[in-house]
């Protein structure tokens, strides 16, 4: 396994980093991958929304790498429960990049919303839900004016523990870095050149002031890797993954509730069964 100590805490319950060769290779397959997306749709580019965080970050480094500076559309696009330091991150990261962007400020296009149905606007996972769509809907809108593919910036990790808003940040054309854990996330990001200081950043989704990934989910990315790792994804019951990774019971029935109630999120809508007449 990878020795790079910038990318795993020392208080991780297991390592899922990739081997220098594991990592390389997937390093050129997700590069492969973006260029066949962009391809088989006949498109010129692609459009990704720069949140400041990891996801977006890695994403963005992979995307220029394969399409290069002049094929990737950057929209940093804040609201007023997002931080200056974070926008600022995303500014940073189309700066280093060389990538052409646009700020995008959301806050009246949520208004909007917030004043036609007022009874809801105080719902705050609500509201929260509305500012991700409107980026959605904000992405693709820049993407079909450009012929550009949406990227998304999903990964294994929040897809399997459901974070993430259905119709919003997934609402997207793929997900480059969707098959690594968030562990890997960071091991591939600093593998491809991101600072330091943005590998290691805590992960929020900013659907409301002060909200940070690992606080909603009621633990840290490692933890909740290890456990999808070892128990969801993974052949260990639930008595042999606590005594493996040194977790509580009442962690692992928290992560697996987290995966059977989002299973709709992982699915297209559903149709009742065609009837034999």
């Amino acid at each position: 396994m990878s020795t790079d100590q910038t990318v795993l805490s020392d208080t991780a319950p297991l390592d899922l980093r990739l081997s220098d060769d594991e990592l390389e290779a997937t390093h050129e397959h997700i590069l492969q991958f973006i260029r066949d997306v962009v391809d088989d749709a006949g498109a010129e580019g692609a459009v990704l929304g720069l949140s400041g965080g990891i996801d977006s970050t890695t994403t963005a480094y992979l995307a220029v790498e394969a399409l290069g500076t002049e094929n990737l559309h950057g929209l940093v696009m804040p609201s007023v429960v997002n931080t200056d330091e974070n926008m600022s991150d995303a500014e940073r990261v189309a700066q280093e990049l060389g990538i052409e962007y646009d700020v995008v400020e959301i806050q009246p296009i949520a208004e909007t919303f917030f004043d036609t149905f007022p009874e809801a606007a105080d719902d705050r996972m609500a509201a929260g839900n509305v500012y991700v769509r409107v980026r959605g809907v904000l992405n693709y809108f820049v993407a079909n004016h450009e012929n550009k593919v949406v990227l998304g910036t999903g990964n294994r990790s929040e897809a399997l523990a459901g974070y993430f808003t259905k119709y919003g940040d997934q609402a997207v054309d793929c997900n480059p870095i969707g098959n690594l854990y968030k562990q890997q996330v960071r091991q591939l990001a600093a593998h491809v050149g991101v600072a330091e200081d943005l590998v290691m950043k805590t992960p929020s989704a900013e659907m409301w002031s002060g909200q940070t990934d690992e606080e909603e989910m009621g633990m840290d990315y490692d933890t909740l890797d290890a456990i999808l790792a070892l128990h969801v994804d993974g052949p260990l019951s639930k008595s042999a993954t606590t005594k493996h990774l040194d977790v509580t019971e009442a962690q692992v029935d928290r992560v697996v509730e987290l995966y059977e109630r989002s299973e709709h999120k992982r699915h297209t809508p559903p149709a009742p069964d065609p009837l034999d007449l």
